[in-house]
């Protein structure tokens, strides 16, 4: 009498609280942000004044949703408890708060009140459409190498991330248009140079340059005197400027960020490891 094979124990779907939780609010701040630009009326007043109050809050909450994002993976790797739920739902996240929200924000605040678009409104749709669908395939592709890497990613990001291009967008809108308008640049120059940063964070996120993920900096990194120095300064000048971060230090801080993906593969290994905080003794895993 044949005794019958035992049949092996279903996987079980592992779902852990608090990354998990923090990617809920990263998914709360992009359902709030897009239900204040919905609700924003930007018809000018008698006195030709416009209400930017639920713009603001938007903005506000991305960049919430930006936070919720940085920390909830890193609570994971510190924790152990990565997992391919935690990957997907974080995905998921990720493309309302910085896809779908910011893509609605730079329509309803630039592309539908531009010149050249005024008979044809449709385009403005389109060209936010295309960031949307840029975003959506770098999260799609960063899933896939994700996976066949066996891994959650490594130390380097395939493309522009799209929390740094959302913010990107954000920044941009904040500094030419909820500042007030610049009196170096005309409205024409405006629409042009919200149109490049649309276009050109979407080529970007769909692009194979890599940026590195930052993963190493943490509780244990170590570094330089000067650079605690230099790091210390820099946050005295953020809350000295703290009025003014959203209208030049952040659209300074992610454009230079875009361009160092073009700027570090010429950039010796050396100089790489004092900007990245690299840990030569892990693989790099392209995501």
């Amino acid at each position: 009498m044949t005794t019958p094979t035992p049949h092996p124990p279903e996987p079980k779907l592992k779902i852990y609280f608090l990354p998990n939780l923090l990617t809920a609010g990263n998914l709360f701040c992009g359902f709030v942000a897009l239900t204040k630009i919905v609700e924003a009326d930007l018809m000018p007043s008698a006195e030709g004044i416009i209400n930017w109050s639920p713009i603001n809050f938007a903005l506000g909450f991305i960049l919430l949703a930006c936070i919720f994002d940085l920390f909830d993976g890193r609570v994971a790797r510190m924790g152990g408890v990565e997992s391919p739920f935690g990957r997907e739902f974080d995905s998921l996240a990720d493309l309302v708060s910085f896809g779908v929200a910011p893509a609605f924000l730079v329509h309803r605040v630039v592309l539908r009140d531009v010149v050249l678009f005024q008979n044809h409104p449709e385009y403005g749709w389109f060209i936010a459409s295309i960031y949307l669908l840029c975003g959506a395939f770098r999260l799609a592709r960063f899933n896939c190498l994700a996976t066949m890497a066996g891994t959650g990613g490594g130390k380097e990001f395939l493309g522009y991330p799209i929390p740094s291009a959302a913010l990107l967008i954000v920044s941009f809108v904040t500094f030419y248009f909820l500042r007030g308008e610049p009196s170096f640049i005309s409205p024409a120059g405006m629409d042009v140079a919200m149109f490049v940063v649309v276009i050109g964070s979407s080529l970007m996120m769909v692009s194979t340059v890599k940026y590195p993920t930052f993963k190493s900096l943490g509780l244990r990194s170590t570094t330089t005197f000067l650079k605690v120095i230099v790091a210390a300064l820099f946050l005295g000048c953020l809350i000295v400027l703290r009025e003014k971060i959203l209208y030049y230090v952040l659209p300074l801080f992610f454009t230079g960020y875009l361009l160092y993906g073009f700027v570090r593969p010429r950039l010796s290994r050396a100089w790489r490891h004092e900007i990245e905080e690299e840990d030569d003794d892990e693989p790099s895993e392209p995501t």
